[in-house]
């Protein structure tokens, strides 16, 4: 029988046996953690600690000074932090855990702001704003100007009462994160110097998804590139300022590849005034209004290897009148179009397939169930050097329409395949309004600027 003495002797022997190995487990994960943050200060050890529901702003600049004078990353372990009003200095690296690391914006200005910084790294952080609003100052929750070396991280950002993350002359990347519920854009960014917007989702937001704008028209070097952007709005109203996906404004050499895009009021992808661009590979579910759109004042525009499925209009390449022009449109599925868009249409109305004007080619797209135009190309005598060769399109209002305004330009017209197009196959029209019969029914269109030919009609 084992009496109380030996079970106390017993016990006390283990909980010393115990009590050794607990100090050498702790002193194990202690070097662990000493291993994984070394050289980081821990944000607890200078007086910011998490869950306290005071705002914690005062104590907060004063890490983030302290860890710039010394030029070492800062840790916030997992917890609130109510903070406010934060300039960050040039070199910030934060980090916490990801999901469980917290930043709530206190309200009464903005949240983090710089202006001036050589290097700001931030990763696996949550930022609130609590949809509370900003003032007039921010441009967002994150409002990041003049930052020669930017790093953001397997970051959430959330509930802005602007843009969710505001970008100003900035070059580095963004990726891996999410940004939802800004009262405006998710990210916006203007005057970037080479960027990078990879793998992020950005859904929810009141006006637009990823935007990058230049002040004036000139090279940009943004790449938007595996990101997921759903659910955008169109708050503000407008016929396109707003309510696109993935928006380029004058931005040069932009690329914007291998994106998926649903359900945004206006575009999935618009580039207005964007030179040398790039959109390929993406998949455009549901938009609003013109699912991808290059447009107005660019020169140089590839649109290749799209999937468009639900829009008002699929792809347009269009505003030769503003100087809009020189585009390669190829290897797109284009379907399942509307007559109904988030405004009363200009003529000739919604449901084009692909529509394009100056200097472009467009061949070897799938276009199908458009219901106005499976192919619009030329608008009144703004028409010139265009080759459309190559296509299937099918189940269509018209196949094709081309302009033969007096000034209309050259177009060459051959080798589609045409398939149940209630109109005709290849009609010329003045403006909207048909002015032949099937130009594929004769081997002579009967206009010295367009030559149809070697259509397969069915």
């Amino acid at each position: 029988m084992l009496n109380r003495r030996t079970l106390l002797i017993g016990t006390a022997g283990f909980a010393v046996v115990g009590l050794s190995l607990g100090k050498a487990v702790a002193a194990s994960l202690t070097g662990i953690e000493k291993a994984s943050m070394r050289g980081s200060i821990n944000a607890t050890e200078l007086g910011v600690q998490p869950g306290i529901l005071d705002d914690q702003s005062k104590a907060f600049a004063k890490l983030l000074r302290d860890a710039n004078d010394r030029d070492i990353p800062v840790f916030l372990p997992p917890g609130t932090y109510v903070i406010s009003n934060i300039s960050l200095p040039s070199r910030v690296r934060l980090s916490g855990v990801p999901g469980a690391t917290r930043i709530v914006y206190g309200g009464d200005g903005h949240l983090f702001m710089a202006e001036q910084a050589d290097h700001i790294e931030l990763g696996g952080l949550v930022f609130d704003g609590a949809n509370r609003s900003m003032g007039d100052h921010a441009q967002g929750l994150l409002d990041l100007r003049r930052v020669a070396h930017l790093v953001i991280d397997n970051c959430q950002i959330t509930g802005s009462g602007k843009n969710g993350l505001a970008l100003e002359h900035a070059t580095g990347r963004v990726e891996r994160s999410e940004i939802s519920g800004a009262a405006d854009a998710g990210i916006y960014s203007v005057e970037a110097g080479g960027l990078a917007i990879t793998g992020n989702t950005v859904s929810d937001c009141a006006n637009g998804g990823i935007l990058v704008h230049r002040w004036q028209a000139a090279e940009d070097g943004t790449i938007v590139t595996g990101n997921r952007v759903e659910r955008i709005q169109a708050r503000s109203g407008g016929t396109g300022q707003n309510g696109n996906g993935i928006n380029a404004f004058r931005a040069g050499n932009v690329v914007i590849s291998g994106n998926i895009v649903s359900d945004c009021a206006f575009s999935a992808i618009r580039a207005n005034s964007a030179s040398n661009l790039q959109i390929s590979g993406n998949t455009c579910s549901r938009s609003g209004e013109t699912a991808v759109y290059s447009e107005f004042s660019f020169e140089g525009a590839i649109i290749s290897n799209n999937i468009v499925d639900g829009a008002a209009n699929g792809i347009s390449i269009v505003n030769f009148n503003e100087g809009g022009r020189m585009g390669v449109c190829s290897g797109n599925i284009v379907r399942n179009l509307s007559t109904n868009g988030p405004y009363p249409a200009d003529s000739p109305g919604f449901g084009v397939g692909i529509g394009v004007e100056a200097d472009t080619t467009v061949s070897n797209n799938v276009i199908e169930n458009a219901p106005l135009y499976g192919m619009q190309i030329g608008w009144g005598p703004y028409l010139r050097n265009v080759v459309a060769t190559g296509n299937i399109i099918r189940k269509v209002g018209t196949g094709i329409v081309v302009s033969v305004v007096e000034g209309a330009g050259t177009a060459v017209i051959s080798d589609n395949v045409i398939d149940s197009a209630l109109n005709g196959a290849v009609v010329g029209q003045r403006w909207a309004k048909p002015a032949t019969g099937d130009l594929t029914s004769s081997n002579d269109s009967g206009y010295a600027h367009l030559t149809v030919e070697r259509n397969h009609v069915s």
